[in-house]
């Protein structure tokens, strides 16, 4: 820890790569115990790693990056400067920063992204069994490790998995492949009362330049994990970004969704037909949204949630 005030932590780090280690997932617990935010400050040439990014996403943490005199946010590109108590946004900015604008380091290549939700009912099994289903099922492999901060310190083992997430009010635990490309897992558990578990996992696997996800498979594969875990909702997207899904301080596209799956036998609104897939037991719709490329496929996404919603609320 480098500063302190009432509204802020600020940890400055100077190395090529940040990831999310267990003394810096212990400053963003005080953190967020104390309502403070953590100020992770890099320079320009710090790539985070795919957990750390996640967390950076959020509302506890937020990616400063110092180029120059100036400051800006890692993950948006918007100038930023110091009050004197925490990071605030530069008022009078109108553009990104320079140097959020400068060319990645690496080529860009897509990175698969498959957020998972669910709820386990008490007794339910084994947690995590989605993220190790799907990296098996995108890898050929299972997982390898698992942990609470990076380097991952256990062997997969979804019992041992299951015992940790149980045992608190929520948890962030990491998961990491074992196959040809990399491919990570960061799942968050919320205990939901009665011995119930929300689950939210987030799978990516990273492909390079002239080696696209096989979307095709996708069906298939949502299928598959249909009849092995509860499924409430599972959504497909296409992350613009580099192969080792470690992230620069650059502009590098948006994502773009491919199509959403939810549980049950449900129509679509019209022009936007499900398919149902999976176990007759366990049906699930499967709403084709996009091809990974086209931002329209967020305007088919806000429809078909808007048509749930609706048909979710009492008459």
């Amino acid at each position: 820890m480098d500063a302190l005030t009432d509204q802020a932590m600020v940890v400055l780090q100077d190395r090529p790569l940040v990831a999310l280690h267990p003394w810096l997932a212990g400053l963003l617990d005080d953190c967020t115990a104390s309502g403070r935010t953590l100020h992770l400050v890099t320079p320009i040439g710090t790539r985070l790693s795919l957990p750390l990014r996640s967390v950076a996403a959020g509302r506890t943490a937020q990616w400063v990056v110092r180029d120059g005199d100036g400051f800006y946010a890692g993950l948006t590109g918007r100038p930023l400067r110091w009050d004197g108590a925490t990071f605030v946004p530069v008022p009078d900015a109108r553009d990104y920063a320079p140097g959020f604008k400068t060319r990645p380091t690496a080529p860009i290549g897509a990175q698969l992204a498959l957020v998972y939700r669910a709820r386990h009912r008490r007794g339910g099994g084994t947690l995590g069994g989605a993220a190790g289903h799907l990296l098996r099922l995108l890898t050929g492999r299972p997982p390898a490790a698992w942990g609470p901060a990076e380097p991952l310190a256990h062997p997969w083992d979804p019992d041992r998995f299951t015992e940790h997430a149980r045992g608190r009010a929520s948890a962030r635990l990491l998961v990491i492949g074992d196959g040809p490309r990399t491919a990570q897992a960061v799942c968050e558990f919320t205990a939901a009362g009665k011995g119930a578990t929300t689950e939210t996992t987030t799978v990516t696997v990273g492909h390079a330049p002239g080696a696209p996800p096989p979307l095709g498979r996708l069906p298939s594969l949502i299928a598959e994990l249909a009849a092995e875990q509860p499924v409430a909702s599972l959504l497909a997207q296409l992350v613009p970004g580099r192969a080792d899904l470690t992230t620069e301080p650059r502009w590098t596209g948006e994502p773009a969704v491919v199509s959403l799956a939810v549980a049950g036998a449900v129509a679509g609104p019209p022009g936007i037909p499900g398919r149902q897939i999976g176990p007759p037991d366990a049906p699930v719709t499967l709403f084709p949204l996009g091809d990974g490329r086209s931002p329209d496929g967020w305007r088919r996404h806000r429809e078909v949630m808007r048509h749930l919603q609706s048909a979710l609320r009492p008459s």
